[in-house]
């Protein structure tokens, strides 16, 4: 029963949710009356969903407006509409706005609509105060208050037949500002007034001008006034007095003050007047101004004076501006049309003038020393003028100039530049001085004491020499150096090394080095090495010539290695040669001795060799050797023993064996096998030694005649055996 029942609640509950689905066909946002209004107009932001049902049931629907991303308005309808009010319309409902709707667990949000709210509220402006003083200041407050940051504030100060002065503030947080006036000279009645300014997305909006707010400037004093005496038209000598006065509401803290041209000639303080009075001369010519100044109030009065001319400035003369030392120089003081006048002539220096004489003229002898600038000074009626300053240039003679090569020695490396130096000891600058090579001018300088000249293009076979000239404005004249000769210096090129003998030099003796060079300015300094794991300087020397020898008189085995030479002369570059290889052989007697030896050693070896071999053989064949004995015996009696000598003769220890006769006959190749035949073999040896003393080799012969017989396929070998050697020999 219970699972009847189950089934019919599950299927129930099928059918129920297949009765509720439902989906978004569109969500729109709309503005009325219309997207663009009027700053204080109502406006509604309707949002409407279109949904599409399975059957008629009721659904809530959740509505969110959005005004630039920020939520403004949200409820919940269960109709497809929700509307947002604006009763008054202001600058700051400016923007985007979009609505979400959501209905279980589906949402769907329209696309966005720009509302643009024109026009801005009338700002209102304050004053702090209604009344200032001249130099004081007028605080006043701008507010938009129905508007929201950010704003722009703009502030004008309106002056009587001016144009208005403005001030602006950006305000980012606030809806109001606050800006400083400061009252000036001259400010009676003044009027504000202040409007705004808002920017959204490029686009912006001014807002009309606030209500106008008036201030009353006080003066706290009045305009000084600036007068001269006995006139502003004098003459120079005569005193001039100057006074500056006003009228002020509280004496405190002003201050009067009198200049010209941005000098101040006098101030003072908390008073009504100044005074000032001074001897007048042609630079007093000129406006003056009379300030009084109370806190930041300021006002001041001009006035023009023009002081006229009581005689024009002295003139001073010379006879010359250019003279010899020890010559006369007069100096001549006059004034144009005027002959009444106290004269003086200075010197001027820089630490002051110097005082040389109280007249019109002025004769001295002169030197060098006395050079430089003069004036003369006239007064009249205490006024004292001075004329423009005249140059006197005292010359003293040149010295004669020395020349010579920067650096010292005179003389140059090929393919470098050559530079010179000419300098005059004594002599009044400026000095001309003038290069010349050979007789061709190459250069004129003009300096103090000394100047250079740079040769680039020295030449190896240059014979020409150099000179320098010295002058200045005396009237001597120009003075010559004498006459300079540099020497050429060839640099060194393609160094080589030889030797004799070359390559192999047997030890002992004596093996001579030759370095040399094709070019190069004498002396040359060469120096000679031997390079193995290290480089060693085994010779150097110094030679006018292009070539030196150097002979080595005992090479041993270690003088084995390279060897090159490296030559330089006064251009310091060293030129290196290729390197050659020398091998320090054994000498041909010390090869002798080793062969000697060694043919000892051989000849001995060889000796006992054939010793054991007869000894051998003799075991071997005894019972032949002693029926052969009456034969050898017979032999022996008839053989001579010879001794041919051989003067100069010598063998190197060679051991040869020469067979004299080495013969087999037959008799009868028809002859049967029993036939026995004998036959004899002769072999000759022949052994030669050296002498440990290197005398002449000394021949033996010694022969020995031995019958062997043996059958061997009954054949019968007779040999002949002959020995040759030293008569000591065994």
């Amino acid at each position: 029963m219970y699972l009847a029942l189950l089934v019919i609640f599950l299927q129930y509950s099928e059918l129920y949710t297949q009765e509720r689905v439902f989906t978004f066909n569109t969500v729109e946002i709309k503005v009325q009356p219309s997207a663009k209004v009027k700053n204080g107009a109502p406006v509604s932001i309707v949002c409407h969903a279109d949904i599409s049902k399975s059957t008629d049931f009721q659904l809530k629907l959740n509505f969110t407006i959005f005004k630039d991303g920020k939520v403004v308005f949200m409820t919940v309808s269960d109709t497809g509409d929700a509307q947002y009010e604006i009763s008054m319309a202001r600058s700051s409902d400016t923007g985007d706005y979009e609505c979400t709707v959501q209905a279980g667990r589906k949402t769907k949000s329209s696309n966005s609509v720009h509302v643009w709210v024109t026009g801005m509220t009338k700002p209102i402006l304050t004053s702090e105060k209604r009344e200032v003083l001249e130099g004081e200041v007028v605080k006043l407050r701008c507010e938009l208050p129905e508007e929201a940051p950010p704003l722009h504030f703009f502030f004008r100060k309106i002056k009587m037949n001016s144009t208005p002065k403005e001030k602006d503030v950006y305000e980012p947080y606030k809806n109001f500002s606050v800006v400083e006036f400061s009252v000036e000279e001259d400010d009676n009645i003044l009027q504000f007034d202040c409007f705004g300014k808002r920017t959204v997305k490029s686009e912006f909006e001014i807002s009309e001008h606030s209500n106008k707010t008036l201030v009353t400037v006080r003066e706290p004093f009045i305009k000084p006034t600036l007068n001269a005496k006995p006139s502003s038209n004098i003459t120079e000598g005569d005193r001039i007095q100057f006074e500056c006065s006003t009228v002020v509401a509280q004496m405190r803290d002003i201050e009067i003050i009198l200049q010209k041209n941005k000098t101040i000639l006098k101030s003072v303080q908390d008073e009504k007047l100044l005074e000032y009075s001074a001897v007048a001369t042609l630079e007093d010519s000129g406006e003056y101004l009379c300030k009084v100044e109370q806190g930041r109030a300021s006002k001041s009065t001009k006035l023009n004076v023009v002081v006229s001319e009581l005689f024009p400035k002295p003139i001073l003369a010379a006879s010359m501006s250019k003279l010899d030392e020890n010559k006369e120089l007069t100096l001549s003081c006059s004034i144009s049309g005027f002959r009444k006048a106290n004269f003086s002539i200075l010197r001027k220096k820089s630490n002051g003038d110097i005082w040389l004489k109280n007249s019109r003229n002025l004769t001295m002898r002169v030197n060098v020393n006395d050079t430089g600038y003069y004036i003369c000074k006239a007064e009249v009626k205490g006024i004292v003028k001075e004329s423009k300053p005249v140059r006197i240039n005292v010359y003293a003679p040149v010295s004669k100039p020395t020349l010579s090569v920067v650096g010292g020695l005179p003389e140059v490396v090929l393919g470098k530049p050559l530079q010179l130096i000419c300098r005059s000891v004594m002599g009044t600058p400026p000095i001309t001085f003038t290069f010349y090579k050979g007789t061709e001018v190459k250069k004129t300088v003009i300096n103090d004491t000394y100047a250079t000249f740079l040769d680039e293009n020295v030449k190896q076979n240059d014979k020409r020499g150099y000179k320098c000239d010295a002058r200045n404005n005396h009237s001597s004249g120009a003075k010559a150096s004498n006459i300079l000769n540099v020497t050429v210096i060839i640099p060194i090129r393609d160094a080589s090394l030889g030797s004799i003998p070359y390559g192999e030099v047997e030890e002992g003796s004596e093996t001579a080095f030759l370095c040399s060079v094709k070019e190069g300015s004498w002396p040359i300094h060469f120096r000679i090495f031997r390079k193995t794991d290290r480089e060693v300087l085994l010779f150097e020397e110094s030679q006018n010539a292009d070539r030196i020898i150097w002979r080595k008189e005992t090479m041993n085995r270690q003088d084995t290695g390279t060897y090159y030479c490296v030559a330089s002369n006064r251009a310091n570059v060293d030129v290196k040669s290729h390197p050659i290889t020398i091998s320090v052989i054994l000498a041909a007697w010390q090869k002798g001795v080793i062969a000697a030896f060694v043919l000892v050693l051989i000849a001995g070896a060889v000796t006992l060799i054939l010793w054991w071999f007869l000894c051998k053989k003799k075991k071997a064949k005894g019972p032949s050797m002693e029926m052969s004995g009456s034969a050898l015996a017979t032999n022996l009696t008839s053989e001579k023993l010879t001794r041919q000598p051989n003067d100069g003769d010598y063998y190197s220890g060679s051991v040869y064996i020469e067979d004299s006769e080495n013969h087999m006959k037959s008799t009868d190749e028809s002859k049967g096998p029993d036939l026995e035949s004998a036959e004899v073999e002769y072999t000759e040896v022949e052994v030669s030694t050296l002498d440990p003393h290197r005398a002449p080799v000394q021949k033996g012969t010694e022969t020995v005649y031995s019958e062997i017989r043996k059958a061997n396929n009954d054949s019968v070998e007779n040999r002949h055996s002959r020995i040759q050697g030293h008569p000591d020999a065994t």
